[in-house]
């Protein structure tokens, strides 16, 4: 716990001082005393339960002090709140490899059943869109809170040859920023050619202004690939565009690392999980990269995927927390001594 204004805490130095006060206090009344005919018959009369009651209410009272002295200054805690993301957009693998065996009962399935158990444990208030890719990207369904929408859109996609990673990116951000001006042609090595690197180019479309990596906390993208890039836009090109507008994009990798031949509609290829570029993209973006081996694997992914994007942990001001506290324990203090004493304190 860290504290804003810790100057504050100087404050709590005094507290012995009313111990001393309190005690003080006692010992005049047991002088007091001695006007009654027997001090012993006072004391029985008391008793030792009564004697503990009596400090009962001024401890809780000394704690309240404390409470508020730490309230004063302002402290400061790291605590789990629930997230400002509002859509996210899953961009989602659909080339031949995902036909692969490796992971039961093959990866395109498994993929599906994990992403459709994803949406369901997600809270009814965040959007989700759907991006397929193969060798071109289309948006499979626009952002919407209705899962059943999603379910069909994710049961219906249908394999195609070659993978286009950094198109994924790009359809994925026009997704969320529909007013952007984004295509693919601007990312295209053609087109920068022609022209100015790219992020100029950005930087003169609609006078775009780059902000911080993952500073954009109301979207993200999880993309889902088991192969590399063969076709389309650099990925590398497209996750910049990405970091400049601040937008995290959480990367997964299923299937093998090694690479295999895999046979699809007479064509023979050799697939291979691009771990590297799948990392440097989830870095350059301020974002993690996951790997699934397995079914199993891949459903740990996304439950863990959910957690990070429903919740976030966050340095917080706890001041009222301990306010709050300090005026139950006064409040506790003056009605104790009220039942017992008929008096406050």
């Amino acid at each position: 716990m860290t504290f804003l204004w810790p100057q504050f805490l100087w404050l709590l130095t005094a507290l012995p001082l009313l111990v001393l006060l309190y005690l003080w206090l006692i010992r005049r009344k047991k002088k007091l005393a001695v006007r009654y005919a027997s001090l012993s018959l006072v004391r029985e009369a008391m008793g030792p339960g009564q004697t503990l009651r009596r400090h009962i209410p001024p401890f809780l009272f000394l704690l309240a002090v404390a409470a508020m002295l730490v309230a004063a200054a302002r402290p400061m805690a790291v605590v789990v709140l629930p997230s400002n993301q509002q859509t996210i957009i899953l961009a989602m693998d659909v080339s031949g490899s995902m036909r692969a065996a490796d992971v039961l009962p093959n990866r395109l399935v498994a993929a599906q059943e994990a992403a459709k158990s994803f949406i369901k444990d997600l809270p009814r208030s965040v959007k989700v869109g759907i991006v397929a890719f193969a060798g071109s990207a289309q948006v499979a369904q626009l952002p919407t809170t209705n899962h059943d929408d999603l379910v069909t859109a994710i049961d219906s996609f249908q394999l195609q040859r070659a993978t286009a990673t950094g198109n994924a990116i790009v359809v994925s951000l026009a997704t969320l920023f529909p007013d952007a001006g984004l295509d693919i042609e601007q990312f295209s090595a053609p087109s920068r050619q022609r022209g100015m690197p790219i992020d100029q180019t950005e930087k003169k479309l609609k006078n775009f202004t780059p902000v911080a990596p993952g500073s954009f906390t109301s979207a993200a993208i999880i993309m889902l690939t088991d192969g590399q890039r063969t076709t389309g836009v650099d990925p590398l090109d497209a996750a910049k565009a990405a970091a400049d507008r601040g937008v995290r994009i959480y990367t997964v990798g299923v299937g093998t690392v090694d690479g295999e031949t895999i046979g699809f509609e007479g064509w023979s290829m050799r697939v291979r999980l691009d771990e590297d570029t799948l990392k440097a993209i989830a870095n350059k973006t301020q974002a993690e990269y996951f790997y699934a081996g397995t079914a199993n694997d891949l459903k740990k992914v996304y439950e863990t995927l959910s957690s990070r994007l429903t919740v976030e942990k966050k340095a917080t001001e706890v001041s009222a927390l301990f306010a709050l506290g300090a005026a139950v324990l006064t409040l506790l203090s003056a009605g104790l001594s009220l039942l017992w004493f008929n008096r406050i304190l």
